[in-house]
């Protein structure tokens, strides 16, 4: 990621916290009542907050196939 504030996630953000901001940005950017300025850096804190999410649930898919998988695998002794 980017060394501008704008784009970085805190580590230890909630994922529903990320997703609230992220519709925030989404309804503030809808609402056309943003000036450029800021449209670009709500798009861009949008972006970042996206690929976060993105990031985040595919973590957790991981872990839950792990999980799943050990599971099944354990069945079949």
């Amino acid at each position: 990621m980017s060394d501008d504030p704008v784009d970085q996630i805190p580590d230890d953000m909630a994922f529903e916290d990320a997703m609230a901001e992220l519709e925030d940005c989404v309804d503030r950017l809808e609402s056309g009542e943003a000036g450029l300025d800021e449209a670009v850096r709500l798009f861009r804190r949008g972006a970042a907050l996206q690929a976060w999410c993105e990031a985040r649930l595919d973590a957790i898919s991981a872990q839950i196939e792990e999980l799943t998988g050990a599971e099944d695998g354990a069945d079949d002794h």
